[in-house]
């Protein structure tokens, strides 16, 4: 896609910053030692979450992160430091209940007791489309933080929620941090086949090539004497590390959008996906450093930089500080020795952080919880095993402590998921559910409102597809195609449909023997080009979301039928029905066996 006119420099001044647009007074001749901290992908997490540690050769518990943790370690570590630049790179919103019920009003409160002095747009954010994702940044405006917004590869049209009157109204392309007299310049990208994929933004926001965008953003920022860049990026780890490689000028990447846990977490059981920070050379041959803090307010990532006069790095350092409260074993407070032994532990390790979470954001934070208390606790079913989330089989994402997951089948929960929704849509033959569209595991034990809809946290509705054995056949390889090259929640799972696949296959055929089963009842048969079935998949992929092209065709011909029950509602009203849910029989799984490529 062709660059457009970028907009002239967006100044804007954060909590704990002084911009100033006159580049001419950029004293660019002079080293600078900047410190930033951030975070990405929150997703609506804004409560503490568990993890279990291997400290001290025994297994320790955790309460782990929340953002009045995040809030707390931010205050601590901008009160040590000088100069201190606060960054979150994306996906804020959509994830759990706080934003079904809320709509970005409770991830702003949050984000604004931070006082973050750049927000960039993450493909989760357009989840609401356009006119939410206003709706949410207008509560982000609404404190006096003055958050610069940033996504310069996000161009929407005039006369459109997001550009009612110009095209830079809620979107800024960069924004410029003055300290010590230096002017550093910060560029948003967003990851652009993802978001117009795999989310819901109008069809005339235009989402510009990210390379290609960065490197015009910084030759623009060159142009005015600013020397010091860093990207704040909603874009992958390691495509963030292929930016750093090709673009030149680029000094620093803080990311998102992977859910990369960096740095050396090996010792208690946890597995990084690098170092923190990645160090590579750029175009020019300098150092850039590449960073990204984990995911679900769990991470927040410290990062030094030391420029030299002429504004290249000759210093890189940080630590992704794992906010932590109190250890316990067994539900129990550690005390005597075994307390002092792990709390040496964590005190010898700067990635293990004890950290109390906020009072005052505390406060706010139970603000919005006491309101979802009494609805999101009602019980509604449980589970007799712990059922798993895998996009991919055998590939592991976001937190991988639950154990079980058959690598050759994928995960649990999505199959679950997926027979759920043929349960509910009684005129369906089989059902057809994007892995993207179910968000955790589910432990054994019970299964509330509020697992449902943090399971299952986005607006969607359960749509009747009348659709042939061809058709069937090429939108499954459509999603597996797409899950490989662009959005791994895009790979399929269903119910009354399983297949294999083998990646070493042609695209278009990787995904194949496909057999059926009529609302999983009678014996397994080949499926045929020419039959007729009617497949029950969400609203989002049944509109050729997430790959899902071959499903937006059927609907534009006009054999889709929105059955406008929500999709979390009927996870519940399942659970209601069924009481109880474990793992699919082996047979059961639509996965039968997944063959990486060589």
């Amino acid at each position: 896609m062709a660059l457009t006119s970028v907009i002239s420099t967006l100044v804007l001044s954060g909590c704990n910053s002084d911009s100033d647009s006159n580049a001419d007074d950029n004293a660019a001749a002079q080293p600078l030692t900047l410190n930033i901290l951030h975070i990405n992908d929150h997703h609506s997490n804004l409560e503490e979450s568990s993890i279990d540690l291997d400290i001290a050769g025994t297994e320790t518990s955790f309460a782990l992160g929340g953002f009045p943790r995040v809030a707390a370690k931010m205050a601590e570590r901008e009160a040590e430091l000088d100069n201190v630049l606060k960054l979150h790179a994306g996906d804020a919103i959509t994830g759990t209940l706080y934003f079904s019920s809320f709509e970005g009003e409770a991830d702003a409160a949050l984000m604004n007791e931070v006082c973050f002095d750049a927000f960039a747009l993450g493909n989760h954010e357009f989840d609401r489309g356009d006119a939410g994702l206003v709706n949410f940044l207008d509560y982000l405006a609404a404190d006096s933080c003055d958050t610069a917004v940033l996504a310069a590869n996000v161009k929407p049209q005039v006369g459109t929620p997001l550009a009612p009157a110009a095209e830079d109204d809620y979107i800024k392309p960069y924004y410029i941090h003055e300290v010590d007299g230096q002017q550093v310049g910060v560029i948003g990208i967003d990851i652009s086949g993802k978001t117009q994929g795999s989310s819901s933004p109008l069809a005339t926001t235009e989402f510009l090539d990210e390379q290609e965008t960065a490197q015009a953003m910084i030759n623009e920022l060159a142009e005015q004497g600013v020397n010091k860049i860093i990207l704040l990026t909603h874009y992958q780890y390691e495509n963030d590390l292929n930016l750093a490689r090709n673009l030149s000028g680029v000094d620093v990447i803080i990311g998102g959008d992977s859910h990369t846990l960096l740095g050396d977490f090996a010792a208690y059981g946890m597995n990084a996906g690098g170092e923190y920070p990645t160090r590579v050379a750029n175009a020019d041959g300098n150092t850039a450093c590449v960073a990204q803090a984990w995911e679900y307010a769990k991470v927040v990532g410290e990062l030094n930089i030391q420029w030299d006069s002429e504004g290249n790095v000759v210093s890189c350092e940080g630590v992704p500080h794992l906010l932590l409260d109190q250890p316990t074993r067994n539900d129990v407070a550690l005390t005597g020795d075994a307390e002092a032994e792990v709390l040496a532990a964590i005190d010898a390790d700067p990635q293990l952080s004890l950290t109390a979470p906020d009072a005052a954001v505390q406060a706010v934070l139970s603000g919005y919880t006491q309101q979802l208390d009494t609805f999101r606790n009602n019980v509604v079913g449980m589970a007799t095993e712990d059922l798993c989330l895998a996009r991919i089989p055998g590939v592991p994402y976001g937190d991988t402590t639950c154990t079980g997951e058959d690598p050759n089948r994928g995960g649990d929960i999505p199959n679950v998921v997926a027979n759920a929704f043929l349960f509910l849509s009684k005129n369906a033959d089989v059902s057809i559910q994007n892995a993207g569209g179910v968000r955790i595991d589910i432990p054994a034990g019970d299964i509330t409102i509020g697992d449902a809809y943090t399971l299952l946290p986005f607006a969607n509705t359960l749509t009747n597809l009348e659709i042939t054995g061809a058709e069937i056949r090429q939108v499954l390889n459509e999603a597996v195609d797409y899950a490989h090259s662009n959005s791994s929640g895009a790979y399929p799972y269903a119910a009354g449909l399983r297949w294999y696949v083998d990646m070493n296959r042609p695209a278009g055929q990787r995904l194949y023997d496909i057999e059926y089963r009529v609302r999983n009842e009678g014996a397994w048969q080949p499926l045929t080009d020419a039959m007729v079935l009617t497949v029950v998949s969400n609203s989002f992929t049944a509109l050729g979301q997430d790959g899902y092209v071959t499903f937006g065709t059927v609907s534009q011909d006009g054999r889709a039928e929105d059955t406008f029950l929500d999709y979390a509602q009927s996870f519940v009203d399942y659970m209601l029905e069924v009481g109880t849910v474990r793992k699919p029989a082996q047979e059961e799984y639509s996965t039968q066996f997944y063959t990486p490529a060589n």
